[in-house]
């Protein structure tokens, strides 16, 4: 993966042969799968890095427990997952009368699979939790508790401060990097990333990574600061109401880049 020239700048969209998306390959891969079959494009799947929870004997050296909190914020279903997979480990049982704010609709929902859903006891957001401004107003003499990677999540932990209500992070799991060592020798026309961890992940295995002809697809916010940051050039941009999701972002990429 390593090359020496600078980052292309695009005049014409470049034929795409072959796409690598930086994580797992998902159980329904209808989408994926009908854009090579449309654009005679393939297409790889690589996780860049693994989740892995903290063990209970890990945890309870924060001293921090879930239970002194009466709201809960998430910012992803791997803070779901570890928020009661710990709990459960430590036999620490949620009131009935906990709020959730996540910061998606489909976080929210998730919330199924662990909690009685009643609905106002669960806020959600469209995008992120910055969305919740009145209803965390609303509700400021809460104790509230954000589960997270090792990484933190300085942007909610600061919209909080702003707020002047305090919360309280959680470190619940951490993110690990994956071996990539055997791609460096792979080119890749396009590379999807979701996250910025996953962008950390490819500079910290190959530090010399220069992206040449690459095109570059992020989703959100964070990754495209993650590769903008690293003097790159992001060519594919998901998560916006014209390509809300990465595979939908790569068609409207696909139709001028391999039309005809």
């Amino acid at each position: 993966m390593s090359a020496l020239a600078a980052p292309l700048q695009e005049t014409a969209p470049l034929r795409v042969h072959n796409i690598l998306i930086s994580q797992a390959k998902p159980a329904v891969t209808t989408a994926y799968e009908e854009l090579e079959r449309k654009y005679g494009v393939r297409i790889d799947f690589e996780p860049f890095v693994t989740i892995e929870g903290l063990t209970e004997k890990e945890y309870r050296k924060n001293r921090v427990y879930p239970n002194d909190f009466t709201a809960i914020v998430f910012t992803s279903k791997n803070a779901v997952d570890h928020f009661f997979r710990l709990c459960g480990e430590m036999r620490i049982k949620m009131s009935e009368e906990t709020k959730y704010f996540c910061a998606t609709e489909a976080i929210a929902n998730y919330l199924q699979k662990f909690i009685m859903f009643r609905k106002r006891k669960v806020f959600n957001g469209n995008k992120s939790v910055l969305e919740l401004k009145s209803y965390i107003l609303r509700n400021k003499e809460e104790k509230f508790y954000l589960p997270c990677n090792d990484q933190g999540n300085p942007e909610v932990t600061k919209f909080f401060n702003d707020l002047k209500v305090p919360i309280q992070e959680a470190v619940m799991y951490r993110t690990v990097n994956n071996n990539l060592l055997h791609l460096k020798d792979v080119k890749f026309d396009i590379i999807a990333f979701f996250s910025a961890l996953e962008i950390k992940s490819l500079f910290e295995q190959f530090p010399d990574f220069k992206q040449e002809d690459r095109r570059i697809c992020v989703f959100g916010t964070a990754a495209l600061k993650a590769v903008t940051d690293r003097g790159m050039k992001v060519n594919i941009q998901a998560g916006t109401p014209e390509a809300p999701s990465i595979a939908v972002a790569l068609e409207n990429y696909l139709k001028v880049s391999n039309k005809g």
